[in-house]
């Protein structure tokens, strides 16, 4: 049987996409329309992953700009902030924290269905993680990390069991600030319990956590409290490897073996190299393939290329 395979989530958006969003923001088109228009890009991204051979769909989080601002103004108390540099020449919105973290219903529910209707195969629900989220965001209310996060993960927990209502099997809870504060990494997985914890017994959970200094915290990642991890194991990861024996034999991996830092398409013999190494420490009944992280920083051609060679690969292990 082949690895199963998924993607981290975020897909490149189409010209079409930019262009309304663009748009929406000037005024110069209603808020149904840019919605219409992601929506032919998310059943797009769906048949792309169908045609490919993906297990686990994604949405493609089409309709968010990032993970803190598109939250930004849907949960009570966050509001849309400023441009702050990321890295190189990316910037992204840094929501700003102004009153109580409230759950107003349902956020995401909506656009799971729409998309969840459109295949046969389960689509993955992609939140931001309460850490993440209160991390990349302005507290200018709480004045305490922990009663933030804490706050945030109340929310997120809403979101979770809306999703499982709403017949949600597989919920991805993007963490990539989660190892920057070695300190708070107790906090972090309280935070992530709360939010999974609807979920548990239900429907299965994961934590996507990629870019980071992992080592000092490895024993301390392996135990967060979800059902697998997505964790990128082609850059920073790969120091990770030598530690997967001490996974946790209940824990799955979706092991990022495709690099969506640089446009350069690996062959199949590259992912699948990569692949065997881990299959050294952990068992194929719990290893899955997958990008490193999402691929929203790629071209479409790009994109599709390197997923295409990653299911290849999946096809012939397991």
């Amino acid at each position: 049987m082949a690895l199963l395979t998924t993607t981290a989530g975020w897909f490149p958006k189409p010209v079409e996409v930019r262009r309304a969003r663009w748009r929406f923001a000037e005024g110069d088109v209603e808020e149904d329309e840019l919605r219409a228009v992601e929506a032919r890009a998310t059943q797009q991204a769906l048949a792309l992953q169908l045609e490919l051979g993906l297990d686990v769909l994604v949405e493609g989080q089409l309709d968010r700009g990032d993970m803190a601002a598109f939250l930004a103004g849907k949960l009570e108390g966050l509001e849309p902030g400023g441009l702050v540099r990321c890295f190189g020449n990316r910037y992204y919105r840094k929501a700003r924290i102004v009153g109580e973290i409230a759950w107003p219903g349902p956020l995401t529910v909506g656009a799971w269905q729409a998309a969840q209707r459109q295949v046969a195969r389960p689509v993955k629900a992609v939140l931001t993680g309460p850490y993440t989220l209160m991390d990349w965001s302005f507290d200018e209310h709480y004045g305490s990390r922990e009663a933030c996060c804490l706050a945030l993960a109340e929310a997120l927990r809403q979101e979770t069991a809306a999703l499982l209502a709403a017949g949600v099997h597989e919920i991805q809870l993007d963490e990539p600030a989660i190892s920057a504060r070695p300190e708070e990494m107790a906090l972090a997985a309280e935070a992530l319990g709360r939010v999974c914890q609807p979920l548990r017994g239900k429907a299965r959970s994961w934590a996507h956590v990629c870019y980071g200094s992992w080592l000092p915290v490895v024993d301390e990642l392996f135990a967060l409290p979800v059902d697998g991890l997505l964790l990128e194991m082609t850059g920073s990861g790969r120091a990770l490897a030598e530690r997967l024996g001490d996974l946790p034999g209940d824990k799955l991996l979706a092991a990022g073996v495709v690099d969506v830092q640089n446009d350069d398409i690996e062959d199949v013999a590259t992912i699948r190299g990569r692949a065997e190494r881990l299959l050294e420490r952990v068992p194929s009944d719990r290893l899955w393939l997958a990008p490193d992280a999402g691929l929203r920083t790629l071209t479409a051609n790009v994109a599709a290329a390197k997923l295409r060679a990653l299911v290849q690969a999946a096809a012939t292990l397991g």
